[in-house]
């Protein structure tokens, strides 16, 4: 897959060790919320974009009571249902394009704390870098034979790759961005509950480091990530070399 950075996987084998639980569970009962307002409704069988929200959640361990209040915040309109999607652009280290998006309900605070890291690691938020990505839904399933690649085509997938995951089979499914929720669906009416599927961006233009500028780059994206209100980081910077 041209652009593919495996940042994704490391973060998330981080957020295991590395982050406290509470920020990351804070994150997705944010984007629970923004899904019901969103959706319109509290039952993932008819808000779709609820049902991946919880399956995310779930893979990360949020407890369900906590999904259970988010979503009755939600609906009644409650503080944390008022949060609107931001993105932000910049340069990291080397002059490697960066992403931003974040869910907040105060822009002023958000851009504020996002600047505050851009500055403090080395990059900068002038200039538009959104020309180099594309927004893609990315769908991880735990099988990658040849059935269920053939399944993920017939749905209308993008493109593919099949890897292991510490010895794990693994398919990562990506789909067009507007055509990610459905084929999601279309795989669990399959009897394949996804491992998860979110929305990604992906880029063709990918920038190589020395060992120095990576090292910058990826204290900027943690330090962007731990931000309460920032949902999701993405770079063209490649990575896979320094990966532990």
């Amino acid at each position: 897959m041209a652009g593919h950075s495996k940042w994704s996987q490391i973060k998330r084998k981080k957020a295991v060790t590395d982050k406290k639980r509470g920020a990351m569970y804070s994150k997705h009962l944010a984007a629970i919320s923004a899904a019901v307002r969103s959706g319109g409704s509290g039952d993932p069988s008819a808000n779709l974009s609820l049902k991946n929200a919880l399956s995310l959640g779930k893979r990360d361990g949020v407890p369900v009571d906590s999904i259970a209040k988010a979503i009755e915040k939600a609906l009644g309109g409650a503080e944390g249902s008022s949060l609107d999607e931001v993105i932000y652009e910049g340069y990291g280290a080397s002059g490697v394009a960066v992403m931003v998006y974040a869910l907040t309900n105060n822009r002023n605070r958000t851009v504020g704390e996002v600047r505050h890291a851009f500055t403090k690691y080395g990059g900068n938020m002038s200039g538009g870098v959104a020309w180099m990505f594309k927004r893609q839904g990315l769908i991880t399933l735990g099988k990658n034979d040849e059935a269920t690649q053939e399944l993920a085509i017939d749905l209308g997938a993008d493109d593919l790759e099949a890897y292991d995951d510490e010895g794990e089979p693994r398919l990562d499914v990506y789909t067009a961005f507007e055509d990610m929720i459905g084929i999601a669906e279309g795989f669990r009416k399959a009897g394949l509950e996804p491992i998860s599927a979110e929305f990604t961006s992906v880029t063709d233009n990918m920038a190589d480091l020395n060992a120095s500028d990576a090292g910058k780059v990826v204290r900027l994206l943690e330090a962007l990530e731990e931000l309460d209100d920032v949902q999701n980081v993405y770079s063209n910077a490649n990575l896979d070399a320094f990966e532990e």
